[in-house]
């Protein structure tokens, strides 16, 4: 929360709602992108959704507060192209998950270690500049792409399957929200790591839900579970923006 005269944040305060939007974003991502990659073309449909989320993070970037729906919309984008990202590396190229996870996690080290040298810090709540929502959002593609493909590791290469990597994920995100209760992990260090792993939590629980029951899905598919994310996470937004609008007209800080 940001004292009066101080700059203002321009990303989420991670609050309750705040991860309930994530895990939704994050489930929704990558059920739309096997959606749209199996119904369409898939080169022209990457290059498409790559110019919606370059659209969607510049309107972000140019925000000089948090807005909700600038901020969520970039959110959904980064789980629809992140997931693609990571599906390109594997389907398209032939990168092995156990060799994909392990460069996405380098990438996200060095987006972090690059961010604490040039800015001191990494905590989300003084993410007040454009130069830190850069490496803010840099951050958030990185944690994506990588975070779908450890769900993938863990479904496919480890065979637990998508409910088994789901829980499994689910349990370690648990372990770290304990960790920090009792003291025993920091605030910033315990942001980022359940960050990373709310990603294959949602991503595994979408397939499971949306795959055909012989890949150990319940073959929903995975245009109704988009469908029915998209409309959670606009009535989620809806929400949120209008619980921000009611504090900034009360003067809370914004």
């Amino acid at each position: 929360m940001n004292r009066p005269g101080s700059p203002v944040n321009r990303v989420a305060d991670p609050t309750a709602g705040f991860w309930a939007l994530k895990v939704l974003s994050t489930a929704m991502g990558e059920a739309l992108s096997d959606f749209l990659v199996t119904r369409f073309p898939p080169v022209p449909t990457v290059l498409l959704t790559a110019v919606v989320f370059f659209v969607v993070l510049v309107l972000q970037l140019r925000s000089d507060r948090y807005r909700p729906w600038r901020y969520w919309g970039a959110v959904a984008m980064v789980g629809v192209f992140g997931t693609m990202v990571a599906d390109v590396a594997h389907v398209a190229l032939g990168v092995p998950y156990t060799v994909s996870t392990p460069l996405f996690l380098v990438a996200l080290v060095a987006v972090f270690v690059t961010w604490r040298l040039v800015e001191g810090t990494v905590d989300v709540h003084t993410v007040t500049t454009t130069r830190r929502q850069l490496l803010y959002w840099a951050a958030v593609v990185a944690t994506f792409a990588m975070g779908t493909a450890a769900g993938d590791l863990a479904a496919d290469s480890f065979h637990l399957g998508f409910l088994g990597g789901g829980l499994v994920f689910t349990a370690l995100a648990a372990v770290v929200v304990l960790a920090r209760r009792v003291g025993a992990a920091g605030p910033v260090v315990s942001f980022w790591t359940v960050y990373v792993l709310t990603r294959p939590i949602g991503a595994s629980f979408a397939d499971w839900v949306g795959v055909p029951g012989t890949r150990g899905g319940l073959g929903v598919g995975t245009g109704p579970v988009s469908a029915v994310l998209l409309v959670a996470i606009v009535l989620g937004v809806s929400w949120a923006s209008a619980v921000h609008t009611r504090r900034r007209f009360a003067g809370s800080p914004a």
